[in-house]
């Protein structure tokens, strides 16, 4: 594609064009008033000069609006779409470098207010949603004791009947363990974040879930790359992220393939997936996603590693994408999830600075992506939560 011209030259240009004609016409019409007419050179004159500044101002409108007040107009109409609530609207290339530029810069802005928007949208519903839990769990879970030891004192006594004691029993976990979600999620983390080595991470919680026979139902690989940088986090809690996705990823795909990776990664939204090991020269894939979850502490290239798990699972529905990680949201039937697996992974992945988001994987069902930007050296008196 060939480069634009920039403003500057094309109105130098057309200046220089219109100089130059203004110059060449005003010579031929004197020479021409003084051949035909002499006794009538100054008004013929004055008639043609007449003329021909009208064709100039004709002109020179036409330029001006072609390169200046037309750009302009279509950035004033993509802001007042954006302001209106067309969040898709943006500004069209000109056909000059400079606006062309301008309109790349305030669809940059556009996009960075926006995702503050949404970061800050998101940050108070997870606060809410943190009250709410926090709430909830503590009024539930007083009763919820009662309740508990009332089953067991009519187990020892040998009131009621087994079934029905065993059965309630069953129920009550059931519901501690719904309680006990709600607090994970609801738990503000007051340790500091600390340096995590990701690939370290991955390789453990792998070898976790083999040890344990948790991905016997499936052909499950680690892909790992070289040179990851150090991410800030709690190890712990980025294991049992890494556990809860490795687990549903199990779950959807079983006889089928998961694959636990993670890769040195700069934050790009239109930036192609790394490479795994696994894959053709070259790589092709495309993302079905145009642009990444927001976060505004770190831009577009910022370095850092990308953690993955993927299937060869049904997928996430593309209308449903946005919904995963909502408390209580699940795919599962009725007693097989809380739906909170993947909120408490949001909120975890959140309070250690990342993002997480899910498409479409190579293997053909979901991909859970977590990113985290690169760990900051910090001199004394600077740590702290980020």
């Amino acid at each position: 594609m060939a480069a634009k011209p920039s403003l500057r030259t094309e109105l130098l240009f057309n200046l220089a064009f219109l100089a130059a004609a203004a110059l060449l016409l005003g010579v031929m019409t004197i020479l021409l008033a003084s051949a035909v007419a002499p006794e009538r050179a100054f008004p013929l004159v004055i008639t043609i000069v007449a003329l021909d500044v009208g064709v100039f101002i004709v002109f020179g409108h036409y330029i001006v609006t072609r390169h200046v007040l037309r750009p302009v107009e279509r950035l004033i109409a993509a802001a007042d779409a954006v302001v209106g609530g067309d969040l898709a609207a943006r500004a069209p290339e000109a056909e000059t470098r400079d606006f062309t530029t301008l309109a790349e810069r305030v669809n940059r802005m556009t996009d960075h207010l926006l995702d503050a928007q949404s970061q800050l949208v998101r940050s108070e519903k997870l606060a809410g949603i943190g009250r709410l839990a926090a709430g909830v769990a503590h009024e539930v879970g007083n009763p919820l004791g009662a309740l508990g030891t009332y089953v067991e004192v009519l187990r020892r006594r040998g009131g009621g009947e087994p079934d029905v004691l065993q059965g309630m029993g069953r129920e009550l976990q059931r519901i501690d363990a719904i309680v006990r979600s709600l607090l994970e999620y609801a738990r503000p983390q007051e340790e500091e974040l600390k340096p995590v080595d990701p690939g370290v991470v991955a390789r453990s919680t792998f070898a976790l879930l083999q040890a344990q026979g948790a991905l016997k139902a499936v052909r499950a690989e680690l892909d790992l790359g070289n040179g990851m940088p150090m991410i800030s986090g709690w190890a712990h809690l980025l294991e049992q992220a890494l556990v809860n996705l490795m687990l549903n990823a199990v779950d959807a795909a079983e006889g089928g393939v998961v694959v636990l990776g993670a890769r040195s990664w700069h934050y790009e939204p239109g930036r192609v997936a790394p490479k795994r090991a696994t894959d053709p020269e070259p790589v092709a894939f495309v993302r079905t996603r145009p642009r990444q979850p927001p976060r505004v502490e770190f831009k577009a290239g910022a370095p850092g590693t990308l953690l993955f798990v993927a299937d060869s699972g049904p997928g996430v529905p593309l209308e449903d994408r946005h919904r995963v990680f909502d408390p209580f949201y699940t795919t599962k039937p009725p007693g097989r999830g809380t739906g909170l697996g993947l909120a408490i992974v949001e909120r975890v992945v959140y309070d250690m600075g990342g993002v997480v988001w899910v498409e479409r994987a190579r293997e053909g069902g979901a991909a859970f992506k977590l990113f985290f930007p690169e760990h900051a050296e910090q001199g004394p008196g600077e740590g702290g939560r980020k």
